[in-house]
C-alpha cells in the first residue's frame, strides 16, 4: 500500500496528532459535502468517512491507492473518483469543503483550481509544502508575498494554522509542511473587473524588483504614472490597494 510514487509527489502522513488537528479544524465548520484530495494511504480518510450526516467523496489519481482505499473503506465504492483533481469536474452541485494532504508537486495548481470553483467552496483546510502555505498566507511587505497571496486573499481569508516536520511522513520529504485554512469572504472588494484585477496583479509581480511605474506602465495612463504612489514595488501593496488601483487601468 505504501509504495511511494515520486512522480505524484506522494508523502504519506503518519503523525496522528497532525491528523487530529486537521480534522479538528475541519469540524469547526458546518457543511453537508466534503471532498478529500489525494487520500493516499487514508490517514485522514479514516476519520472523514465517519463524520455523520455528510456526503463525502475522495479523488485519487494513483490506481494502486484507489484499490487499497476501496478495500479499506468499502463505503467509498460510489464516491471515490479515480482522476486527477486538476482535471476533474466539480464533484457536487451544492457547496462543499475541500480537505487534503495535498501533493507537493501541484500545490499551487490546486489552489488555483479551487479559485475556479470559489462560488461553491466556502472553505479549504489542507497541508501544503511549507513554502506554498506561507506564500498563500503572506501579507504585504513579506518576501514571499506575491500573485498567489493577493489572488487567494481577494476571495478568501487565509490562515496559517501550524507547521508539520518532515519526520511526520513516510517517506520523509526534503521540505517542511504547513497547514492552512481558507474561509470564503462574504463580500469582495470592488474592482474594475475580476479579469482586470488578475491582469494587474500578475503584471505587477512579473517584474517584482521594478517599481510599479515600470512594472505596470502598459496598463496605466502615462499621466497617472507620475504619482509618487508608483515609486512603490508590488510586494508593498495590500490586496485593498491592488483592488483600488484596478480602477486606474486603461
Amino acid at each position: 500500500m505504501h509504495t511511494h510514487k515520486k512522480s505524484l509527489g506522494q508523502h504519506f502522513l503518519k503523525d496522528e496528532k497532525a491528523v487530529e488537528k486537521i480534522v479538528k479544524a475541519l469540524l469547526q465548520h458546518s457543511f453537508k459535502n466534503l471532498l478529500e484530495v489525494g487520500p493516499g494511504g487514508g490517514a485522514l480518510t479514516k476519520h472523514l468517512v465517519n463524520i455523520p450526516g455528510i456526503h463525502f467523496k475522495d479523488v485519487e489519481l494513483d490506481e494502486e491507492k484507489v484499490d487499497y482505499l476501496l478495500k479499506e473503506f468499502p463505503s467509498l465504492k460510489n464516491d471515490l473518483i479515480h482522476k486527477s483533481f486538476l482535471k476533474m469536474e466539480r464533484p457536487f452541485d451544492e457547496p462543499f469543503i475541500v480537505i487534503g494532504n495535498f501533493p507537493y508537486n501541484i500545490s499551487t495548481q490546486i489552489l488555483f483550481k479551487v479559485l475556479e470553483w470559489k462560488e461553491y467552496v466556502p472553505a479549504v483546510i489542507g497541508m501544503f509544502q511549507k513554502e506554498v502555505a506561507e506564500r498563500a498566507a503572506a501579507k504585504e511587505g513579506s518576501k514571499v508575498y506575491g500573485v498567489l497571496s493577493v489572488l487567494l486573499q481577494y476571495y478568501y481569508h487565509v490562515e496559517y494554522l501550524f507547521s508539520v516536520g518532515n519526520e511526520s511522513f513516510i517517506p520523509q520529504p526534503k521540505v517542511q509542511s504547513g497547514v492552512i485554512r481558507l474561509r470564503a469572504r462574504e463580500n469582495y472588494l470592488p474592482v474594475k473587473s475580476e479579469r482586470a484585477f488578475w491582469v494587474l496583479v500578475k503584471t505587477a509581480f512579473n517584474q517584482r524588483r521594478k517599481t510599479l511605474r515600470n512594472g505596470v506602465k502598459s496598463l496605466i495612463a502615462k499621466e497617472d504614472l507620475e504619482d509618487k504612489f508608483f515609486d512603490r514595488r508590488a510586494e508593498t501593496l495590500s490586496v485593498e490597494e491592488f483592488a483600488a488601483l484596478s480602477f486606474k487601468m486603461i
